[in-house]
C-alpha cells in the first residue's frame, strides 16, 4: 500500500522537527566541535543531514543517485556555523516538500529503476529513507551533546 503524498510530507516535517529539537541544546560556539579527529563537526552533521535529504529527493525524482560521495562531503565540510547549517537544513526540507507538492499518489507509488541504492523501491520508500538517516545523525548529535556536558532533549515532543 502506497503512502499518500500528504502523509510523506507530514512525516518529513515530523522528522525535521525531531532533529531540530536535539539541536536546541547547541550554541553557535559548539559549531566546530568534533569528538575525534576526522569526524564531522556539529555544523557538518547538520549540513550532512540537509544535503542527504536533497540526495534522497533527487534519487526518487530522477531515479538514480549521484554516487560521487567525495563531492557531497566537500560541500558538507564547508560548514563551520551551526546557524548556517540549520538554514541549509530548513531550506533542504522545504525543497523536498515543495517537490512533493507537485506530484500525485500514483507517482509516489511508482518503482525506481534497478540500482545499487534503493533500486526497485517505491518512490515514497526512497524519500522515507530520510527518516532512518536523520535518526542516525540525531543520535550522533545526542552523543556530541553529552560530550559537551549538555543533556539532549527527547526528540519526539516539546518538553
Amino acid at each position: 500500500m502506497a503512502m499518500q503524498v500528504q502523509e510523506v510530507i507530514n512525516s518529513l516535517r515530523f522528522i525535521q522537527a525531531c532533529f531540530k529539537r536535539v539541536l536546541r541544546v547547541f550554541e553557535e560556539s559548539d559549531s566546530t566541535f568534533t569528538p575525534a579527529e576526522g569526524t564531522m563537526s556539529v555544523a557538518q552533521q547538520v549540513a550532512h543531514v540537509a544535503h542527504t535529504a536533497l540526495w534522497f529527493r533527487d534519487g526518487a525524482f530522477k531515479g538514480s543517485f549521484n554516487l560521487n560521495f567525495e563531492a557531497h562531503m566537500q560541500k558538507v565540510y564547508t560548514f563551520d556555523s551551526l546557524e548556517n547549517a540549520v538554514t541549509y537544513l530548513d531550506d533542504a526540507f522545504q525543497q523536498v516538500i515543495t517537490s512533493l507538492e507537485e506530484v500525485d499518489d500514483d507517482w509516489l507509488a511508482e518503482l525506481t529503476p534497478p540500482g545499487p541504492i534503493l533500486g526497485n523501491m517505491p518512490r515514497y520508500a526512497v524519500l522515507m529513507a530520510t527518516d532512518d538517516h536523520t535518526a542516525h545523525h540525531r543520535g550522533a548529535l545526542s552523543v556530541y551533546a553529552r560530550l559537551l556536558g549538555k543533556t539532549p532533549p527527547i526528540p519526539y515532543m516539546d518538553a
